[in-house]
């Protein structure tokens, strides 16, 4: 079974070596898609080992996903995993997101931080999140703990029904949609989120969730 990771990159110079690095024991390939950056992810993600792709301009984490994620298709991934390039998830997680798709036949499977052990997330971050957990859950339908989660596990033939239309972060609500719509089988399992000064930092903060819920209310009413 061939397991490929697709990483939207942008300015993860600073950490996207060891990223890859921790990977590639967990899977049979990575491909990053460097999402128009200036400064030298690419060129470090090819050193270490990834397969990189390249937008000329900033297009945003659902266009990156869209790319990589039919790159992976045609290097006949069976298992697609996303996986966030600044160093927030854990790769030994994985086996724990494959396990599901191998051995219970479901299609998707979700990451979430509200599994399991507690979460040490600043306050205002986690109020806003849980709203935006109860907004996704009752127009999708879904029962969810993490809606806003960016590891995601699909089989290829799920995969292949996911069609991203959402260049920004609004592509995550969009998944959700499209489990819904097409009564894809899913189930969450919990991962570990490492909250870092630098992952803070590329908008993992409160200020960022505060906007991640406006782009859901803008995206369902507008």
């Amino acid at each position: 079974m061939k397991v490929i990771a697709v990483l939207p990159a942008y300015n993860e110079a600073a950490v996207i070596s060891d990223v890859i690095a921790r990977l590639n024991a967990f899977v049979d390939r990575v491909v990053v898609v460097d999402d128009g950056s200036s400064d030298s992810t690419g060129d470090l993600a090819k050193r270490a080992g990834a397969f990189v792709v390249r937008h000329l301009i900033n297009r945003g984490q659902g266009a990156a996903l869209e790319t990589g994620t039919r790159l992976a298709l045609d290097f006949g991934a069976d298992v697609i995993i996303h996986f966030d390039a600044d160093g927030q998830h854990d790769s030994k997680d994985i086996a724990a997101m494959i396990a599901p798709i191998t051995e219970r036949q479901m299609d998707v499977v979700l990451g979430s931080r509200f599994l399991g052990k507690a979460v040490s997330l600043p306050i205002g971050r986690r109020l806003i999140l849980h709203l935006g957990i109860l907004f996704t859950c009752f127009f999708s339908g879904l029962k969810l703990t993490d809606v806003h989660n960016g590891f995601r596990a699909f089989s290829r033939a799920a995969a292949m029904q996911i069609s991203l239309t959402h260049d920004g972060m609004a592509h995550a609500s969009e998944i959700l949609d499209i489990i819904a719509d097409k009564n894809l089988r899913y189930v969450e399992v919990p991962v570990t989120i490492h909250y870092t000064a630098y992952s803070l930092g590329r908008g993992q903060g409160s200020g960022n969730a505060v906007q991640i819920v406006w782009r859901l209310l803008i995206n369902k009413f507008f």
